[in-house]
């Protein structure tokens, strides 16, 4: 079965539940689902109902497709995100995007949980990506093109866009919320980086590190969207005083931090 016969099989289902049109994609991270709560929801999808979906096997990714509207704007959310380190490819971990695109999506918000590499950056720190490193050592666009989902060879010159980025700085400095810009690396994982390996993605010119995101945004861009992405600094990776970390330490500071990523992103989305 095609990718085209697959989007078409997995929109037959999803316009059985909404006949809408969604402009804005929204993709939450680990430990970072609390948005939800703004939104005021019309309908839940599970991924095991969705046709072709993948399921997230990750503690606090909930797995729900969620539509509804923050202010006037109809937005389809992502509560729980896949990472190619659960077994997916690059094709099927990025599937949903496509759909997203499909439903009308023309600006896609996207949250991450990050390790922080840049010395000036503190656990609970926000940062707006500006660009990316993809370590990952694979693309989801290697394979046969479908030319009418995007071009062969699609621009990255700006692969999130810097209105947006200005837009979130501007709504963060009214809500007196410190935010960086910085550069994103995305590493394989699951496991954590070694006192060297954070030597070395800190030297090619990254801020944070994490496992996800940049597949995501490869494809939008691929696709013509509009992409904005937020990195929650959740530990510390400074090499000379590195310190044991878990996933628990991880969800802890993602929640401390989230309802500041969720404000700017709130009102993102409304002065869209």
């Amino acid at each position: 079965m095609t990718l085209l016969n697959r989007i078409d099989e997995t929109l037959r289902y999803l316009r059985s539940v909404t006949d809408k049109t969604y402009s804005v994609g929204i993709v939450l991270g680990t430990g970072l689902g609390g948005l939800v709560k703004e939104i005021e929801i019309e309908h839940s999808v599970e991924y095991a109902d969705i046709p072709h979906f993948p399921l997230s096997t990750v503690e606090s990714h909930h797995g729900k497709l969620i539509f509804g509207k923050i202010g006037d704007k109809n937005v389809v959310a992502m509560q729980g995100r896949f990472h190619f380190y659960e077994g997916y490819s690059m094709q099927q971990l990025t599937y949903p995007i496509r759909v997203m695109k499909f439903l009308g999506v023309e600006t896609l918000l996207v949250s991450n949980a990050c390790g922080g590499m840049n010395p000036v950056y503190r656990r609970g720190d926000i940062m707006l990506m500006i660009d990316h490193i993809n370590m990952l050592g694979d693309n989801p666009l290697i394979g046969k093109n479908e030319d009418s989902l995007g071009p062969r060879f699609p621009d990255m010159s700006e692969p999130y866009n810097l209105e947006l980025v200005e837009m979130a700085e501007n709504i963060a400095l009214s809500n007196a919320i410190k935010v960086h810009r910085g550069v994103y690396v995305a590493v394989p994982g699951p496991n954590l980086e070694t006192r060297a390996e954070y030597r070395f993605l800190r030297a090619i010119g990254a801020d944070v590190v994490g496992m996800s995101t940049v597949p995501e945004n490869i494809v939008a861009n691929h696709m013509g969207m509009k992409v904005l992405g937020f990195s929650i600094i959740t530990d510390e990776c400074f090499p000379d005083s590195l310190k044991p970390v878990s996933i628990e330490d991880v969800l802890s500071a993602a929640m401390e931090a989230e309802p500041k990523m969720t404000l700017i992103m709130k009102e993102v989305v409304k002065s869209l």
